[in-house]
């Protein structure tokens, strides 16, 4: 079955990496269903149905987002909160349409890796950043699985920028060999 992949990115394109991955799962229908929510409800307000039937339609679903704020962009938050409902989610004899279904992260986290680390400029692991997904996961009884993080292209001043196009195509090959690992 298909892997569905939630776009959340509010200026997908003029995006470096998140662009970049989309351009290449696009090359892939057979294997994955992109779902671009900036792109498909500017107006923010979700058909709750389709949305439902949508991650009904596949075994997989990949959260796919910059690192906004130390969280996820603002309408992916929304979804979570609009679609993720009791009676579908979680709760009641119904409510378990997320259950075994596995829920994983791709994220672009802007700046190096050692900066998500005790040591580092945020002093927070990136994995403790993502915390409220995992937890959100094993609440509604998904299959949480281990993210995926594309780290060090924004600008710093003072340094040399660090990302090229090499790397971005390194990173997209990595996040593809991330997603057929997990089928």
């Amino acid at each position: 079955m298909k892997t569905l992949i939630v776009v959340a990115h509010p200026n997908l394109e003029n995006s470096r990496v998140n662009k970049a991955w989309v351009d290449e799962l696009k090359k892939h229908p057979d294997l994955y269903t992109i779902h671009d929510l900036y792109g498909k409800y500017p107006d923010w307000q979700f058909d709750v149905a389709h949305e439902q039937a949508l991650i009904e339609a596949h075994d997989k679903v990949v959260l796919q987002f910059p690192v906004f704020w130390f969280n996820c962009p603002p309408l992916l938050k929304k979804w979570l909160d609009d679609v993720f409902i009791y009676g579908w989610a979680y709760g009641s004899k119904s409510g378990h349409k997320m259950r075994g279904r596995k829920l994983a992260l791709a994220v672009s986290a802007g700046v190096r890796e050692h900066d998500y680390s005790p040591q580092g400029r945020y002093q927070y692991r990136l994995a403790d950043i993502l915390r409220p997904f995992e937890i959100t996961a094993n609440y509604v009884g998904a299959d949480y699985q281990p993210f995926f993080a594309m780290y060090g292209f924004e600008d710093e001043p003072g340094e040399e920028y660090q990302f090229n196009q090499p790397a971005l195509r390194r990173g997209t090959a990595d996040y593809l060999a991330y997603l057929a690992e997990a089928r």
